[in-house]
């Protein structure tokens, strides 16, 4: 362990190191533009110049810090790079080379830094720092860098260059703050001990669903509809849809508690669950893409509930109104909206949409008018109401569908799967 100290603890057992190897007072660790200043005699600097992350710990728990079962989090794992300049007696350039030759031979003969040396030399200069405690030694490693490399490190300070050696000094583990996560341990597995329960696949006594059937061929289901849903075990082990009780959720995340409903007896069997949108209680259901799953019970075990997986399904949108006129059913002709603002043939038309059911304020809404797209103005309530201006649009009859979180209201007539056709009713005039 090492706590928010260790950076400048490393570079105190260095400075440390590099006094007792080199037998000179001036050890400095001052930047590059600074390091000289005031100074005439034999020197060595120690320059801190970046720390990066050491990938290989990244994501690993403090060593001796997290047992099994345990979450803790991982340590902040630090590189730290250094560069060693020496400067001679009144800048004498062979003396600075012959210092810095020594110093490059201390660093050399000590790769790794000791607890006691680590313990001795923050003392005094950094009280409190516990980097000696840390497991992983740290080790100090020279870096060669290329002339030009090194060269923007002295551009970067402006100032002149000096003859350097650079070295990586890792790792240094600094400890989250955060607490980690420590479970009580674990007395017994399951009812009366009995330890986990595997099953190679969804055979009995899994009750499993698997299609979704919705009325008219269509892939997205409307308020109102009778869906069928087929699975398989929904009787659990017991056989008999009598035992047992059967509840089916619809999960939006657009809710905060999802739909959901006791099936009636009459509505269930063992393979086959019909369910009328919306469920008995009422509950409001947005537009958009649900998880439908199902909860198994037999009657009288409480403890029992097995929940099915679960299946994609789409609620969409219906279109009732279009600027307060209901829909006529064909062959009656479509409804007339008059365009504003005709210049060269091209309008603005105001399309003021009632929809089934109701849009919430978070949900994106869009008309789609023929293969245009309009978005809704800001409806900031909940609504059934919402207002489209179309700009440049020609006359015409156009076909129209309400988008609602992805989801289109129907315009496609499946009556007959062979023959699909377009639902005339969902179409608009404006002129």
């Amino acid at each position: 362990m090492s706590n928010a100290l260790a950076i400048a603890a490393a570079t105190a057992t260095l400075r440390s190191l590099l006094l007792h190897g080199l037998s000179i007072s001036d050890v400095t660790t001052k930047p590059l533009d600074t390091a000289r200043k005031g100074l005439s005699s034999n020197q060595v600097n120690l320059f801190l110049y970046q720390t990066d992350i050491d990938g290989a710990w990244r994501n690993q728990d403090m060593p001796n810090k997290v047992k099994s079962g345990e979450t803790g989090q991982p340590p902040l794992p630090l590189r730290l790079h250094y560069l060693l300049t020496a400067y001679g007696d009144s800048d004498d350039e062979n003396k600075a080379q012959q210092l810095l030759g020594r110093a490059m031979s201390v660093l050399y003969d000590h790769p790794l830094l000791g607890a006691d040396e680590i313990k001795a030399a923050t003392a005094v200069d950094v009280p409190g720092s516990d980097l000696q405690e840390q497991i992983e030694r740290v080790r100090i490693t020279l870096q060669p860098f290329s002339l030009e490399e090194v060269s923007k490190l002295w551009t970067a300070f402006a100032t002149n260059y000096r003859l350097s050696a650079t070295y990586q000094v890792d790792v240094v583990l600094i400890e989250s703050t955060r607490a980690a996560r420590t479970p009580l341990p674990v007395l017994t597995q399951g009812p009366g001990d009995s330890g986990p329960v595997a099953q190679g696949d969804l055979v009995p006594p899994f009750p499993t669903l698997e299609s979704i059937t919705i009325p008219g061929g269509r892939l997205a289901a409307l308020l109102g509809d009778t869906i069928v849903i087929t699975g398989h075990h929904l009787a659990l082990d017991t056989g008999d849809p009598n035992q047992v009780r059967v509840a089916v959720n619809f999960d939006t995340s657009r809710l905060a508690h999802s739909p959901s409903g006791l099936v009636a007896l009459a509505n269930r069997t063992d393979t086959q669950i019909t369910v009328t949108l919306p469920l008995p209680s009422g509950t409001y259901y947005p537009a958009g893409l649900y998880q439908v799953w199902a909860n198994v019970q037999p009657v009288g075990f409480p403890d029992k509930v097995r929940p099915t997986n679960a299946l994609p399904m789409m609620l969409a949108p219906a279109i009732t109104k279009i600027n307060g006129a209901a829909l006529p059913v064909p062959p009656a002709p479509p409804l007339s909206v008059a365009r504003s603002g005709v210049i060269s043939g091209l309008g603005t038309a105001t399309l003021v949409i009632t929809c089934s059911p109701q849009v919430l304020p978070e949900q994106s809404a869009a008309l789609l008018i023929s293969d245009q797209t309009v978005s809704a103005n800001p409806h900031p309530t909940q609504t059934d109401t919402l207002t489209f201006v179309a700009r440049n649009m020609p006359a015409g009859t156009f076909r129209v569908r309400l988008r609602i979180d992805g989801v289109d209201s129907p315009v496609i007539d499946m009556t007959n799967p062979a023959k699909p056709k377009f639902d005339d009713s969902q179409r608009v005039t404006l002129t």
